[in-house]
Formats: structure tokens, C-alpha cells, sequence
């Protein structure tokens, strides 16, 4: 079960699980507040809790407003594009030729056939993007799952707007963003820990935080780093 309700200028997305504590977030890009709550607590007290903790709430607001936020994108020459964390001037090379991306030196080789507009010239940027991110993420899901004997059943890479990365505990399914593949490998790598213990413990308790901790000491700085890294801009 699911509801959403307002406090103000505040607007929380509530999900009942069969947990013992209430949990909340704030989620970047746009500082959503998501809370799981137990099934057993009423709407009243929900409410009070985020009363409670308006004033952090805010606080992980405005960071997310004072974010930087890149311009949209053209996919034009000499336009900056960013590859696991590194800045690289994108040239365009029109050629009557299977489609190509490449990176050479500081360059993103964007080739594609003459006459092929924005849509059609993004498409095979984020194709691309989605087949480094699944390389790299297959090795690093590889490496983890025996560390912390899981095993996710599935990776889906996709578009998400408020969320790095997620699991299914029930599932097993993990999902990334595909804006990962922009970011350094160790932000990448933090994302997939995270999911994977959730494999292990489905909510952001003691036992989570511990177990962080325990496998990625600088978790809490990465998740920083990757906070405050430019979100993209839609036209839309």
C-alpha cells in the first residue's frame, strides 16, 4: 500500500512493508522524500515523524538545488561529455558506416551517417554508454556477490530520475542508472555494494549502515561525491 501526502511545501511518498521502523529519505536528483513505514503505524503518526524531521528534510533539499546541473545536450562538436568521471570534447565525424563511438585521447568520437539529427546521434551515445556501464558493472556484481555471498538475479541498466540504483530483495533484481557510466568507477562500485546488501538487510538500518561499513569504509564519501556531481538537464 502506498499514499502521498503534504506538509507544507513538503510532498512525501509513503510505502507500508512489513518492517519494524519508519524509514526516510531524501532521494537526489530533486530531493524527493520517500518514507516505508510499518504497516501497523496510522497516517497521524507518519506525519509527526516527518514534522520531526522537516528541518534536516530542507537541508537535503537545498543541497540538491544548489547542485550543478549541466546544460542539455546537442551532440555537437567540441559539446563536453563525461565518461567514468573524466571531461571529454565530443567530435563528430559523418561517414556512410556503421555507427561507431571511441575514445582517443581527449576525444569522444561520436561517428555516425550523414545526416543523422540530435535524436538519432543520442540514441547511439546512450547506447553505448549502457554497454560500458553493463561491462563494468558485470565485473564489479561479479566481485561483490562472492565477497557478500549473494546472488541478484538480474541487472537492468535504465533511465531513472530519482534514484541511482535500486534492488528487489524479493526479486533479486538490480537496476542502475545509466547516467552511472558518466560518473567515476568508484561511485559506480558504492551504488552496487549498497544494492547488494540490500540483498542482505531490505532497509537502511544499523545492520545496513554496519555492513557498509564493514565492506566499503568510504561509503559515506562516495555517496557524497556522487551527490554532488552534475545531473543533467531534460528538454522535456
Amino acid at each position: 500500500m502506498s499514499l502521498q501526502f503534504e506538509l507544507g511545501d513538503i510532498v512525501a511518498d509513503v510505502t507500508y512493508k512489513e518492517i519494524k521502523n519508519i524509514h526516510l529519505s531524501v532521494n537526489p536528483p530533486m530531493g524527493d522524500v520517500r518514507i516505508s513505514a510499518p504497516k501497523h503505524i496510522n497516517q497521524d503518526s507518519i506525519r509527526l515523524f516527518v514534522l520531526s524531521k522537516l528541518s534536516w528534510i530542507r537541508k537535503q533539499q537545498q543541497q540538491f538545488r544548489d547542485q550543478a546541473r549541466e546544460t542539455p545536450r546537442e551532440y555537437l562538436d567540441r559539446e563536453s561529455h563525461y565518461v567514468w568521471g573524466k571531461r571529454y570534447l565530443m567530435r563528430v565525424v559523418e561517414k556512410a558506416a556503421t555507427s561507431v563511438v571511441e575514445i582517443q585521447h581527449d576525444k569522444l568520437i561520436l561517428q555516425v551517417r550523414p545526416g543523422s539529427d540530435e535524436a538519432k546521434r543520442q540514441a547511439i551515445l546512450e547506447r553505448w554508454y549502457r554497454q560500458e556501464l553493463r561491462s563494468k558493472a558485470t565485473e564489479l556484481l561479479d566481485m561483490w556477490q562472492k565477497k557478500l555471498s549473494v546472488s541478484p538475479s538480474k541487472l537492468i541498466i535504465q533511465k531513472m530520475k530519482t534514484k541511482w540504483g535500486s534492488c528487489s530483495q524479493k526479486s533479486g533484481i538490480i537496476r542502475l542508472n545509466l547516467e552511472l557510466a558518466k560518473k567515476p568507477p568508484h561511485c559506480l562500485e558504492y551504488i552496487i555494494v549498497h544494492e547488494l546488501i540490500h540483498l542482505i538487510e531490505p532497509t537502511h538500518n544499523e545492520h545496513f549502515i554496519s555492513l557498509m561499513e564493514s565492506y566499503l569504509p568510504k561509503w559515506k564519501s562516495y555517496r557524497e561525491e556522487l551527490n554532488r556531481l552534475a545531473i543533467p538537464i531534460s528538454k522535456n
